[in-house]
């Protein structure tokens, strides 16, 4: 462990995300209870967005845009339904100050007919034509999200996003629009993931399922009607599934302006999106569906391994569960003995970092790190007291990798946290933990099954590698 920071009002939550890095902008979002931070290594602590009047608003998941767009658009969600998206690579809102109540603007805020639980922006941006009103025929970046609530929803926003400069000269800060709806789960969604290409995503829910879906097909559903349905937020509120009603409503979203009024509260701009065609997705439209012991909340795709994805089921299933993607079939199960709230793979070797929760029985580690394929544990990080590590998000560099030489410059070193980082874990004892779990060499590993052991692999399939431990 190589750094802790405070993190008071850290909601000691399964269920709840809230830690997000941007690569672009190098900053660590931290939501703590109602109220959202940034933090990065070279500045102080700055609020991000301020809380609501009621303490039961507390923030559940936070998200930031893809590194391949560069925005740097912090999706946050909240249990009263809303969810606001802000740039830190723009200066529209009020500029934070440390110290000060002032916090930036959220460019816009949707409202999720139930709480937000769970965020994740496709790793890869989409190109589509434009909605700006006056360059209607030109083709644009897109970032695409998913957002999951507690009633077991998933809905896939397409975002566009233009610049500060293209605000100010347009004055059009851009649009959100619903392209699909999918309604496979029937609880509370704990679990979205991408793959590494954006072809692929998954989701996870409190209903003990996996499902698996192809990003194009999705998005190319009509669920068999062949006509044009538009969705509102009421109609999503009353839990209208069936497209056939042909209800010619809109999704309302509302713009915030970067004005104030002189008793500091904020000017509200409602908006509507462009009416759309909203795709529907119902239990037969997934790829693949996996049953598990408990809530679904884990979930990695494999970086170096197309076809190759992670999930760890909570309590009463205590297993890490690696699937092939293209066939769906188990390839193999290591059995951890505790509750899996996060699951991070390695980018230089064929390793996969997992972090727990509640064990049993009960037993000091809450970080183990297993080998691919063999499904060994190469390296454990015990705890002291009953704290769990909530949720854990891989971050950059690390302590070892710099150091400073007799001549007072910083030299670059070669150790496995210069290449690959370390990771960060949100703990149940309100604190936010810099761990470096990748060890350097086979000497710093624990060798050996032992309690966080694992099975042998159930299935050789083709497509997935099984020699080597080093990523070639």
């Amino acid at each position: 462990m190589s750094r802790v920071l405070d993190a008071p009002n850290l909601r000691d939550d399964f269920y709840c995300s809230v830690l997000a890095y941007s690569s672009t902008s190098r900053i660590l979002a931290v939501g703590l209870g109602d109220l959202l931070y940034g933090w990065s290594e070279s500045s102080s602590v700055r609020l991000l967005s301020p809380g609501g009047a009621e303490s039961k608003r507390y923030l559940t998941s936070l998200a930031f845009s893809s590194s391949e767009g560069r925005k740097s658009i912090l999706a946050y969600g909240r249990t009263d339904g809303s969810l606001g998206l802000l740039s830190l690579e723009d200066d529209l809102g009020t500029p934070a100050r440390p110290g000060s109540s002032m916090a930036p603007l959220p460019r816009f805020t949707v409202h999720q007919p139930a709480p937000v639980t769970c965020l994740s922006w496709r790793p890869t941006c989409a190109v589509r034509p434009s909605l700006h009103p006056h360059q209607p025929t030109s083709l644009v970046q897109n970032e695409d999200l998913l957002v999951g609530d507690d009633m077991g929803n998933v809905y896939y926003y397409a975002v566009e996003w233009p610049g500060r400069w293209e605000v100010e000269r347009h004055n059009w800060s851009g649009e959100i629009r619903l392209l699909a709806r999918i309604s496979v789960h029937v609880q509370q969604i704990c679990g979205l993931s991408w793959s590494v290409d954006g072809e692929r995503f998954a989701t996870g829910g409190n209903d003990n399922l996996c499902f698996l879906f192809e990003t194009r097909k999705a998005l190319r559903l009509n669920n068999g009607r062949g006509r044009r349905t538009r969705v509102s937020r009421r109609a999503l509120a009353e839990g209208i599934e069936d497209a056939a009603t042909e209800t010619p409503t809109t999704v309302t979203v509302t713009r915030e302006s970067s004005a104030s009024s002189g008793d500091g509260e904020t000017e509200i701009q409602p908006t509507q999106a462009p009416m759309s065609a909203v795709k529907y997705l119902k239990r037969g439209d997934e790829k693949h569906r996996w049953q598990h012991g408990a809530a679904v909340k884990a979930i990695a795709f494999c970086p170096w391994q197309d076809g190759l994805v992670a999930t760890g089921g909570g309590s009463n299933d205590k297993c890490i569960h690696f699937f092939h993607t293209t066939s769906g079939a188990p390839l193999a199960t290591i059995s951890v003995s505790a509750q899996v709230t996060s699951l991070i793979w390695s980018t230089t070797k064929r390793e996969i970092a997992a972090t727990f929760g509640y064990a049993h029985p009960e037993h000091p580690v809450r970080i183990a790190v297993f080998s691919w394929p063999d499904c060994q544990q190469v390296a454990a990080i015990p705890w002291a007291g009953e704290h769990r590590a909530l949720y854990a998000i891989p971050y950059p560099g690390g302590p070892k990798g710099a150091r400073k030489t007799t001549s007072g410059y910083r030299e670059r070193s070669h150790s496995r946290t210069t290449m690959e980082g370390c990771i960060m874990v949100a703990s149940s004892d309100e604190s936010v933990k810099f761990h470096e779990v990748w060890a350097a060499d086979k000497k710093a590993m624990a060798g050996g099954v032992g309690m966080l052991g694992g099975s042998e692999i159930l299935e050789s399939l083709k497509g997935i590698d099984r020699d080597g431990d080093v990523i070639r």
